[in-house]
Order: structure tokens, then C-alpha cells, then sequence
């Protein structure tokens, strides 16, 4: 919850051995004695017998050494066994993850049966791309120069979660949740989901297998150091450009016109969608190649079938299931003293800022309001204020932030205050897969214009009933699990959290899009 960049904002299953009921077991020693007798018999007065005996005996001590390997020959589905855990080295200034440097085709690989994981990859596997390191670690070797104005080596760290801050949380957060939270950079999920995709237990080694195609490029780290200064069209667009033309020269690709083929994209849709040469961002979701590829993206264009919103990175990393259920706890039952709160920087280029409207707003309700005034660098990485205020707080007000949405929201939702918005495209029409159906169950929403034209928040928030405010609370902690990413490359033992979500829905879109035939 912890704050936000200082970069200028842009405008196993085991296999079971089956159970044998004791009146169906033959006893081993009976049934050898009974096949020696049988031949001693029949056979062994006859010379040529001894090499019928010999070449029985072999048969059977095959058949007896076969019977304890667990290799199976159902749909011969090849699926990767872990991969090292990523490396992490707070010390040096670059980390570079071994989980996404590994290539699929330098991994020793499983035989595994249907019976065994067809109940967890019932949607089918994945293939991930072997892209040229260019488009991804090399990126990160370079974290120098991905900004303009400091190094992003340190956001970078620990598998791109951030350093971390342990030290900050101190006595704010219980003791043993801690190490569970850094400072992450909003800007991250494309190392995040690559980490992750290289273990995921549906990834296969063969794309003969898979169902779906997982791009690892860095769309967003590789566009982010040309957005600023005088870079040209063609700087921002060159990645994406080089991406595509590597990814369209696939069969894979060919077959399916990209239908089947995913990438996060770690940026908001809007620095992906340059229309003129004079406009801001590159224009890689119009580039040629990228109209049918599914785009995971932390805001989406709500007109787009091919966008999908996918939570914010935010400081919270559970490390196992039991992180997150301590962490509901908490915050579940921490003593929350003010009725509302506000943490942003006003825009003063911005005509008619609403934040500044909140702002003025929340100063004005002082002994109902608490403000955290994020002008300049009071927000950046290495402060917990955002996080202790929306701890204490029952709601916290979320108007847009330099686009419609804003990493403030999952803040205000893991630290269990409900969230307050203003326009319905800051989340309402964009986190399908993550937030429950209804808006009212877990949020308030107020019009911006009401507010301008003088209606009180304090009164609107006022008149939730101490029980209204305890069952959104509870709806938002239920949601708490669908918002963090997990700190282990493995994800959590059972529950499932955003990259899960995000997955799963992919794998299930492009299962309806199968059985549908839906094209254009």
C-alpha cells in the first residue's frame, strides 16, 4: 500500500497408488509356487523347455520392474517441473530472476497423466515464448537507463516486487506479516506474470499441447524511458515492433491469428495507443498482429474485448495461504477511529481538479476527514502514511487519478477500508474477474458533480449504518485474496490470487472462444 513510483505519472498432485481390496490381493508367493509346479510338470521333462522357461522368467521380471514407474501414456501431455525460485539479491542493484531467464527447451520435462492433472488444467496448457532476451531480461540489466531521470534497479529487485520494507511496516502491521510486504512500483506486473507463467502448473514444453500462448514481453518497462524528452514515434514504437514481427513468424501465431496468444502489458491501456505521430505513447496495440491478442493490462480501454483490467501491484505479498488469512484478520478486526480519508496530490494543471475539490473538502471535515497530501515526493516509496491512514479509516475517497483509474484503490481495499468513487470506469468497468458483481456490496459511489455542486461526503457516509459499513467491510476482506500477488513463484497452497484470477479467466476465455468460433 505502500506508495507509488516516483516516475511522473503519464497523462504438486502426488500420484496414488490405487487401493487393492484384500480379497482381490493374490498373494506374490502363492502364485510363483503354483507357476513352478505348472511347469515342473508339463515342461521341464522336455530339453527345449529351459528356453521357453528363460525367456518367461525375463517377461515377468520386466513386467514386475515396469509396474513401479510412474509412466503413463494418456494424450502424452509434457508439462515442466518447477524451475529454480528466482533469484533474489537485495545487495546487488540488478536481479535478475533464473525462473524467467530459464528457456523451456533447456528443461528436463514430465510425462504426466490425464488422470492426474486433467482436473487442474481442464482448460488446457500453456506454451510460453522463448522471445528474444531483448524484449524482456535485458531490460532489467538495464534498469538504468529505464527512466530519464534516477535508476529503477531497486524497484526492480526481488523479482520485481521492490526492496523491501519490512522496516517501514514496523509496528504498523503485525510482526510475522512484515516480510510479506516491499515497496513494489505500480509498473511491474509484466515481470510478475512472467515469473509466475515459467512455474505455472499448466505450462507445457511443447506447443503442440497448448492451448494458449503467453507473450513474456516488457511492453511497459521497454516503452517507459522514451515517453519523456524528445524521443521520436519510432523510439517508442521499436520493441513492440520487433515483438511482433519475431511473434508473427511463429506456426503457432499463423494458425491462429493471435486468437489464442496472451501478454501483459504493464502499463494503462492509453500508453499503448498512439493514433498521430504528435500523440503520447507508442502505438503498439494498433501495430499490425496485435488485434486478436488478449492484453492484461492494469487499466483497460472498457471498449475493447481484447483488454483485460488486472490489478495494480501493490506492497502486499503473502508469502501462504496463512499470510492472507492473518491479514483478513487484522484488518477485519483493527479499530478504525476516522469515518473517511483521502491520500493524492492535487493537479494543478488540470482544470477544474476534482482532487482538489477532495482535498479542500477533506481539510474542511478535519475532525471526520483524514488527509494525506501526496505533493512532491510525501508519497514515494519509503513512507507508510498511505497505509497507516487507510488502516484507520471505515472508507477512503478514489477519484481518477491522471487516468481513470489509480493503484490507490487495491491500497484502500486490502487495508479493508471501503472505497468511495466518483467515476464508474475507475472500477466498476474495468476489474470484472476481480471485484464482485455488485458495487453496492463493496463500494459507495457519489457523482463527481454532486459533489461540486455542494453535496456533503461526510453525509452521505454518514448515513451507512454501523452494520451496512461492517458487511461491505466484509465483502471487500473476502475480495482481499483477487487483489494481492504472491510472493512465491509458486503462488499460494490453495487460495488463488491475482495472477490465478487473471489466468484462469484467459484460459477460460479462449475456451469459449473455441467452442463458439468466434471470430471477426
Amino acid at each position: 500500500m505502500l506508495p507509488l513510483t516516483n516516475s511522473p505519472p503519464p497523462e504438486s498432485t502426488k500420484i496414488k497408488k490405487p487401493k487393492i481390496a484384500p480379497a482381490d490381493f493374490i498373494p506374490r508367493k502363492n502364485s510363483f509356487s503354483s507357476l513352478t509346479s505348472l511347469l515342473s510338470h508339463a515342461y521341464l521333462s522336455q530339453p527345449r523347455s529351459w528356453i521357453f522357461v528363460f525367456v518367461l522368467f525375463i517377461q515377468i521380471l520386466l513386467l514386475l520392474t515396469l509396474r513401479s514407474v510412474p509412466f503413463h501414456f494418456h494424450g502424452f501431455h509434457r508439462r515442466l517441473p518447477s524451475s529454480p525460485s528466482p533469484a533474489a539479491a537485495v545487495s546487488e542493484p540488478v536481479v535478475i530472476a533464473s525462473a524467467v531467464s530459464a528457456r523451456s527447451d533447456s528443461a528436463a520435462s514430465v510425462v504426466v497423466d490425464d488422470e492426474t492433472y486433467s482436473h487442474r488444467c481442464e482448460q488446457g496448457y500453456v506454451y510460453v515464448y522463448d522471445l528474444p532476451s531483448s524484449l524482456n531480461t535485458e531490460l532489467i540489466e538495464n534498469c538504468e537507463k529505464l527512466n530519464p531521470w534516477s535508476s529503477r534497479c531497486d524497484s526492480l529487485a526481488n523479482d520485481g516486487f521492490g526492496q523491501q520494507a519490512a522496516a517501514g511496516v514496523s509496528g504498523i502491521v503485525p510482526a510475522d506479516l512484515a516480510p510479506a510486504w516491499f515497496w513494489t512500483d505500480q509498473f511491474v506486473s509484466e515481470i510478475v506474470f512472467h515469473n509466475r507463467m515459467m512455474k505455472h502448473r499448466c505450462r507445457t514444453a511443447e506447443p503442440g499441447n497448448a492451448t494458449a500462448f503467453y507473450i513474456p514481453f516488457y511492453a511497459g518497462l521497454a516503452v517507459g524511458r522514451f515517453l519523456w524528452q524528445n524521443f521520436s514515434p519510432k523510439d517508442r514504437d521499436r520493441h513492440c515492433e520487433t515483438m511482433l514481427s519475431w511473434v508473427k513468424s511463429q506456426p503457432q501465431f499463423q494458425r491462429s491469428n493471435g486468437w489464442d496468444h496472451f501478454i501483459t502489458m504493464g502499463r494503462i491501456t492509453w500508453d499503448f495507443r498512439r493514433s498521430t505521430d504528435q500523440d503520447w505513447g507508442s502505438s503498439c496495440i494498433y501495430l499490425p498482429g496485435m488485434r486478436n491478442i488478449t492484453r492484461l493490462l492494469i487499466e483497460r480501454n472498457p471498449w475493447d474485448y481484447f483488454d483485460v483490467g488486472v490489478p495494480y501491484p501493490t506492497g502486499f505479498h503473502p508469502r501462504s495461504d496463512a499470510d492472507v488469512l492473518r491479514w483478513q484478520k487484522f484488518v477485519r478486526e483493527r479499530s478504525r477511529p476516522t469515518l473517511f480519508s483521502f491520500a493524492g496530490a492535487t493537479r494543478h494543471s488540470f482544470k477544474n481538479d476534482f482532487r482538489g475539490v477532495l482535498l479542500r473538502h477533506c481539510l474542511n471535515e478535519s475532525d471526520a476527514c483524514r488527509v494525506v497530501d501526496c505533493g512532491g515526493s510525501r508519497c514515494a516509496n519509503g513512507t507508510s502514511a498511505i497505509l497507516e491512514t487507510f488502516l484507520d479509516s471505515d472508507f477512503c475517497l478514489q477519484p481518477r487519478g491522471d487516468s481513470f483509474t489509480r493503484r490507490s484503490i487495491f491500497d484502500c481495499m486490502i487495508a479493508g477500508a471501503i472505497p468511495v468513487v466518483f467515476w464508474r470506469r475507475t472500477a466498476y468497468y474495468q476489474y470484472e474477474w476481480f471485484l464482485p458483481h455488485d458495487p453496492k456490496s463493496y463500494s459507495v459511489f457519489i457523482h463527481r458533480d454532486e459533489v461540486k455542486n455542494g453535496t456533503s461526503i461526510r453525509k452521505v457516509l454518514d448515513g451507512y449504518s454501523r452494520d451496512e459499513v461492517r458487511r461491505m467491510r466484509e465483502k471487500v476482506i473476502e475480495y482481499i485474496p483477487k487483489l494481492v500477488y504472491a510472493r512465491n513463484s509458486d503462488g499460494l497452497e490453495t487460495i488463488k490470487d491475482a495472477f490465478d484470477v487473471a489466468v484462469d479467466g484467459v484460459l477460460r476465455r479462449f475456451e469459449e472462444q473455441r467452442e463458439r468460433g468466434y471470430k471477426w
